[in-house]
């Protein structure tokens, strides 16, 4: 059976195929998921804005506020990847870079001091959307199982964005000092096997100009951790999986009105584009 849908309960289907290289053997509502013979995967797991309709009456907030503290575009920068996969659910429904227990939104500093729900939602439905984070670890467990049968080792792009100009838009953006245009969290890649990999990733990410600049990269300034998710996959494959989490600024877009910045965006793919291209060679096909 290929391309078959999943129901939106079953986290035990196997969700690939090997055949020569990996395939899909069925599709799932909650992302979008394409498939090259390659061992560089890029996710962007707060991309996407869907929510399902039950839930949407019980928001106490509205979708420019669910955008703003969403990660916008980072979708189109999972080109690098020879296996992409942009989730489609915001992270208000379940936030995949959470613990299980935390991954649905309860009190104001979850989520950035917003209320997020207008009262404590039901127990049916948050069950519901830990079974899509439930879906999301199975297919990721079963994705770098496949893959590390395989490769060597696999590199893995975690995509993110990050807010700068909190105070409002017609107010100055936060202090460049402690807020590069891009932020790259290596505390989940192994030190002894990955960190000169990590650091010619950084430096080939600041050949590439954004609006004729060196782009600021810099390590662990404002998130001393990746999150749970590149946590997690450490946890289970230590140095086998070398995960780089990139959190952009949203220098490629307003991040009050969405507008996007092409130009930026361009640069900014381009530029990772290269990093990726420059550690490639380190990652091998096993013998």
């Amino acid at each position: 059976m290929t391309n078959s849908p999943i129901s939106a309960i079953d986290a035990k289907a196997e969700y690939f195929l090997t055949r020569g290289q990996i395939a899909l053997a069925h599709t799932c509502a909650d992302w979008d998921i394409t498939l090259a013979d390659g061992p560089v995967v890029a996710t962007a797991i707060h991309d996407g804005h869907a929510i399902r309709d039950v839930l949407r009456p019980m928001l106490a907030i509205d979708d420019a506020q669910r955008l703003r503290e969403e990660d916008p575009l980072t979708g189109v920068l999972t080109r690098v990847g020879d296996v992409r996969v942009q989730v489609r659910t915001s992270r208000f429904e379940v936030d995949l870079n959470r613990p299980r227990e935390r991954a649905v939104y309860a009190r104001p500093e979850d989520a950035w001091g917003l209320q997020a729900w207008r009262a404590p939602l039901p127990p049916r439905e948050v069950e519901q959307s830990r079974a899509a984070w439930d879906r999301f670890y199975a297919m990721v467990t079963e994705l770098l199982d496949r893959l590390l049968a395989r490769w060597d080792a696999v590199l893995l792009i975690d995509l993110h964005s990050y807010n700068h100009r909190r105070d409002g838009p017609d107010q100055p953006p936060a202090a460049q000092d402690g807020n590069p245009d891009i932020e790259l969290g290596f505390t989940t890649a192994d030190p002894a096997r990955w960190r000169a990999t990590c650091e010619r990733f950084a430096q080939a990410l600041r050949q590439t100009p954004i609006h004729g600049a060196t782009p600021d990269v810099r390590a662990n300034v404002r998130f001393p951790t990746g999150g749970h998710f590149p946590e997690w996959v450490y946890a289970q494959w230590g140095d086998r999986v070398c995960t780089i989490s990139p959190e952009y600024k949203k220098i490629f877009m307003d991040e009050w009105t969405g507008q996007a910045d092409i130009a930026a965006l361009d640069a900014l793919q381009r530029g990772l584009q290269h990093a990726v291209d420059v550690v490639r060679p380190e990652f091998r096909r096993r013998r």
